[in-house]
């Protein structure tokens, strides 16, 4: 990714002189704020402490720089998250309409520009043009690394349709569509036992249910894996939705394209983690499997949870 000019380093490090402190967000998670009442040339600090939250930024003048410092969610349990390296994952998605402004990745004395400014002048924005999805932009930091992002609004003659927004995302070593290249290579393998009984204790949702079928999109490199469940012990979001009068659900899951996932007969247990409010594959299986190590583990006293298992 480009660095941004030792000159234009030192002209923003004096621009923080006279930067003026913004006040906390309300819930600590997102931002929402207006150009129109900054200074041109001055940098608006913002503090989030959440692990997931938005920034919307309208009209964008000046700069902004956001800290993220959040008390970060325990580390998921899933193949891609074992023998890890304890790095945190940072992504943002831009909204399909951002434009107005440039976001740099605070990297030591420098700055790496993370998301361009697609936008050109009476155009439309990259995505709209292509109808493409916005990408995801992934960086990792060491554990107590400091997150900082470097929000520089950018010239137009009309920035009344400028709205420069985004999602962002900071997560332990998991599997996900944040996982950086180090950990793909761990993604797409069967969790152990151990793996299986945290998984149901500590995911963003677990269902029982059976594979629809699975389509591939060879854009995005991704596996949707369309699931009916016949139980829902946990969602963290509305990622299945009821149909019918039977108590049975349908969703979308997504893993890894290279992970070579088919449709199976049979009823398994899918568990995992969202990510942009998308549901990510963790471990997943067949039902007969789990509730055998389940059974193991309550009577070894082992279990991490309690879990209804037939």
């Amino acid at each position: 990714m480009p660095l941004i000019t030792p000159f234009a380093l030192w002209t923003f490090l004096l621009s923080l002189l006279k930067t003026g402190y913004s006040n906390y967000s309300v819930d600590q998670c997102n931002w929402k704020g207006s150009g129109l009442s900054q200074e041109p040339g001055s940098v608006e600090q913002i503090f989030l402490h959440c692990a997931e939250g938005e920034v919307e930024w309208l009209y964008p003048v000046g700069a902004l720089r956001l800290s993220l410092s959040p008390r970060l969610p325990r580390r998921p349990v899933g193949p891609a998250s074992q023998g890890g390296s304890g790095l945190i994952t940072v992504c943002i998605k831009p909204a399909e309409s951002f434009r107005g402004a440039q976001v740099y990745l605070e990297q030591g004395t420098e700055l790496q520009l993370v998301l361009r400014d697609e936008q050109g002048e009476g155009g439309a924005g990259l995505e709209e043009e292509t109808g493409r999805e916005p990408k995801v932009h992934c960086f990792s930091r060491l554990p107590g690394e400091r997150v900082a992002l470097f929000i520089q609004s950018t010239l137009h003659r009309d920035i009344s349709r400028r709205i420069a927004a985004f999602k962002y995302d900071l997560r332990g070593d998991w599997g996900t569509g944040a996982l950086l290249p180090q950990q793909m290579e761990r993604a797409c393998r069967p969790c152990n036992d151990t793996e299986v009984l945290m998984a149901v204790c500590t995911s963003d949702f677990v269902v029982r249910g059976h594979i629809r079928s699975v389509l591939h999109d060879r854009e995005r490199q991704e596996s949707v894996v369309n699931v009916g469940t016949t139980k829902i012990y946990r969602q963290k979001y509305t990622l299945f939705h009821p149909v019918g009068k039977y108590g049975k659900s349908l969703g979308e899951v997504r893993t890894f394209l290279r992970c070579g996932v088919k449709q199976g007969v049979g009823s398994f247990i899918f568990t995992g983690h969202v990510h942009f409010g998308e549901a990510w594959l963790g471990c997943a299986p067949r039902y007969k499997d789990f509730k055998r190590i389940y059974e193991a583990a309550k009577e070894m006293h082992e279990n991490q949870c309690e879990i209804e298992s037939d």
